[in-house]
């Protein structure tokens, strides 16, 4: 099958990878490519081109001073998005139907959606995140025919409101995910930003008595400067963004991974990757991590109870790594995504045949 799909304009596909849509992007093409798909990955500039990507036409944009003026114009990035992805959905618009056989469409950008009217290729699209107004808006514009899919029951349940779609959790490649040895510390990982609050895993981690690495980008400079930077010290250290298999490593090597989200998480991929790795996982039972976060593989805390979250640590250390290993093979595991994306391709090219 011939598969066209679009990623963020934002961060490039190519490790280490800004955050889980990016992650998640580069797995489905690789597994699609593998089985045989041909695959077209429209992407940011510099994404890794054994994914047979093409990149989309983000041009740097600046508006006038005139137009500054005005306090409500839209951010130049706006601009850049908005004229990659117009760009993008007219080239599909006319040459679509001879490339393509399925459109899956994985960007939080409202245009693939609002003119997949313009195309006959049947569209499929995740939804990764909760339900925001740009793509509420684009859904009441888009054909019958199109196909939603969510990460994760919670995501569903957000988007019911809006939109019918169908639930499939994203997958791990759980063989790159292998499991671990172990050991003492603990690990965060993530976007180093407030709603990840990595901070509260360090003081959690403290009060359990264990020491913790934080890994990841910082993209918020602020936060990370004043509510992370000062509660590190000899027992918890930020140790950087790392690219995938140093990653693979400090996890494989962790008596836990903490996941303190303060917002409600569509999926949690972090939580899928630690388990994989048979590594447990403490987490604030926020958003899709109660589907994915099994007694068998890990425990969960009220959220924002950073007393709770220390009991969470130590009772997770405590699990068998090769019970947490399997819970995320037989549930996590990206062939088993990509089989469910596949059925979905075949449903949508014979729904619009």
């Amino acid at each position: 099958m011939r598969v066209c799909l679009i990623a963020s304009s934002r961060f490039p596909i190519r490790e280490p990878y800004q955050g889980g849509l990016e992650s998640h992007t580069a797995t489905l093409a690789r597994e699609l490519i593998r089985r045989g798909h041909q695959v077209s990955v429209f992407a940011a500039p510099g994404s890794d081109r054994s994914l047979n990507v093409e990149e989309l036409p983000v041009r740097a944009f600046a508006s006038s001073p005139a137009a500054r003026q005005d306090v409500g114009a839209v951010p130049e990035q706006w601009m850049q998005e908005h004229h990659a992805y117009l760009g993008l959905m007219l080239h599909l618009a006319g040459s679509g139907t001879s490339r393509f056989d399925v459109i899956h469409n994985n960007s939080l950008h409202h245009l693939p959606i609002a003119m997949a009217h313009l195309t006959a290729v049947p569209l499929v699209t995740t939804l990764h995140t909760p339900p925001v107004a740009w793509l509420e808006s684009a859904i009441r514009y888009a054909p019958a025919s199109a196909r939603f899919v969510a990460v994760s029951e919670h995501t569903r349940a957000a988007w019911s409101r809006s939109v019918s779609s169908t639930v499939v959790l994203n997958g791990v490649d759980t063989d790159r995910w292998h499991l671990g040895p172990g050991g003492g510390r603990a690990v965060w990982s993530g976007r180093i930003v407030p709603e990840k609050a990595p901070h509260l895993a360090v003081l959690a981690a403290r009060r359990a008595g264990v020491k913790i690495d934080v890994a990841g980008p910082v993209m918020d400079e602020r936060y990370f400067r004043e509510a992370l930077l000062p509660v590190l010290n000899d027992d918890a250290a930020y140790v950087g963004h790392l690219h995938d298999e140093d990653l693979i490593e400090a996890v494989g090597r962790a008596a836990v991974v903490v996941v303190t989200p303060q917002w409600d998480e569509p999926y949690g991929l972090v939580a899928a990757e630690a388990m994989s790795c048979g590594t447990p996982v403490a987490a604030f039972a926020r958003g899709a991590l109660p589907e994915l976060v099994d007694p068998v593989a890990g425990d969960l805390a009220a959220p924002d109870d950073v007393d709770a979250l220390a009991g969470a640590i130590r009772t997770a250390a405590t699990l068998d790594r090769s019970a947490v290993r399997r819970h995320a093979v037989e549930h996590f595991s990206v062939a088993r995504m990509v089989s469910s994306y596949e059925a979905l391709y075949e449903q949508q090219e014979g729904a619009v045949a």
